[in-house]
């Protein structure tokens, strides 16, 4: 028998969050913490209360812990991976590297969140050429990325797996080996598959920069995001903070040169920031460890909620693609007012979002199968089957 994940009984670790009279098939977006992150909070307090301005050794160490985990992880190296508040100051400083004076094109997907999307119009009023690739039909998506660069591109973004639907991108390391032999840097936004998709930086290129963060899958709450940066493309990027080159700050002040730090994580450092989300994560990834709950069990259980959500979701117009290869960590539906009907599921304590006509429902390790059958009903009730 498969080492399933028991739902139940792992729920009983979530005892602030989860609640009999609602279910949480947010778990694409938000997941619920369980009650040891209160005391990764708790332990940051602590060390602020002992410490006062000497807790930034303790908050250091914190730190390198997540990213030797993140590291684990994906296959990178712990001095690859920079912290952040949120993907989006990631991305603007990677954006704020590229020399864009020269190579005033990138190319990017339909596809995108709403941060990068903003981004990248933003500087398409600024005056920089973006192509905006069709996401769909996604099976094609890598290869017209490709077909897309030209002369003037500085790099390519895009998703691996897609906030909408929950389409796995294939190919990508077909565009990663292509980005490499032009010297083309290439981001991939793998927020939708940290902790519930696999994949490595062997699979998506030695070169490519990957940002995700923990706000989902992870479990690990707001404020825990990171880029990791490849070793052999050293770039300086024009966003910067001053942890950038924390040992050089007093040398680079006299002599008027602007260094960045010895690793490839640290040129896209930022600046002071909370440290209470790093604590609370780590509290989490420990618990993790203590369930067991590797990348393997996180991911079979998502694929058996995911396919009992297409079973019963029968007659509804699936935009999610049903191959367990092709889909990530929910299942999208086509609406007309999907926002309506998530309004109405949520005043029935059923709580999914909605991306347009678009209704998602994400169920988590410690939804119950019993859960997900109760939200189907209710969504039958509210919006049923024409």
């Amino acid at each position: 028998m498969l080492d399933t994940i028991d739902s139940s009984r792992l729920g009983l670790a979530y005892s602030r969050f989860l609640d009999p009279t609602r279910v949480l098939l947010t778990g694409h977006s938000h997941q619920a913490w369980p009650d040891v992150a209160e005391r990764g909070l708790l332990e940051c307090f602590e060390d602020a209360a002992r410490l006062v301005d000497d807790k930034w050794e303790a908050a250091a160490r914190v730190a390198h812990a997540l990213r030797e985990f993140v590291a684990m992880r994906i296959g990178a190296e712990a001095d690859e991976i920079a912290l952040g508040q949120n993907t989006h100051e990631l991305v603007t400083r990677f954006l704020s590297a590229l020399d864009l004076r020269a190579r005033p094109h990138l190319v990017t997907t339909t596809g995108e969140f709403h941060s990068m999307r903003r981004q990248l119009r933003r500087l398409e009023e600024a005056g920089v050429r973006v192509s905006w690739v069709e996401a769909h039909p996604v099976a094609t998506l890598a290869q017209r990325l490709n077909d897309a660069i030209e002369p003037a591109t500085a790099a390519v973004l895009t998703s691996s797996v897609l906030f909408e639907n929950s389409s796995v991108v294939p190919h990508l390391d077909e565009l990663a080996r292509e980005a490499q032999r032009r010297e083309l840097p290439l981001l991939v936004d793998a927020y939708h598959a940290f902790g519930v998709v696999p994949f490595s930086v062997a699979e998506l290129g030695a070169q490519t920069f990957i940002v995700a963060g923990g706000y989902k899958y992870a479990q690990w709450g707001e404020g825990c995001c990171f880029m990791r940066a490849p070793k052999d493309r050293p770039m300086r990027p024009v966003v910067t903070g001053w942890f950038a080159d924390y040992a050089g700050l007093e040398a680079g002040a006299r002599s008027g040169l602007l260094g960045y730090g010895s690793t490839p994580a640290e040129a896209f450092a930022g600046s002071t920031y909370d440290p209470a989300s790093h604590y609370r994560a780590r509290a989490v990834i420990r618990f993790f460890e203590s369930e067991n709950l590797n990348l393997a069990r996180l991911r079979r259980r998502s694929l058996e909620q995911t396919q009992r959500l297409f079973e019963w979701l029968e007659g509804y117009a699936l935009e999610t693609p049903r191959a367990a290869e092709a889909r990530g960590g929910f299942v999208s539906l086509r609406l007309p007012a999907a926002s309506d009907v998530a309004r109405e599921l949520r005043s029935r304590g059923v709580y999914v979002d909605s991306r347009g006509e678009l209704l998602r429902l994400g169920p988590a390790p410690y939804t119950t199968d019993d859960e997900l059958e109760r939200a189907v009903q209710t969504l039958r009730a509210i919006a049923p089957v024409r």
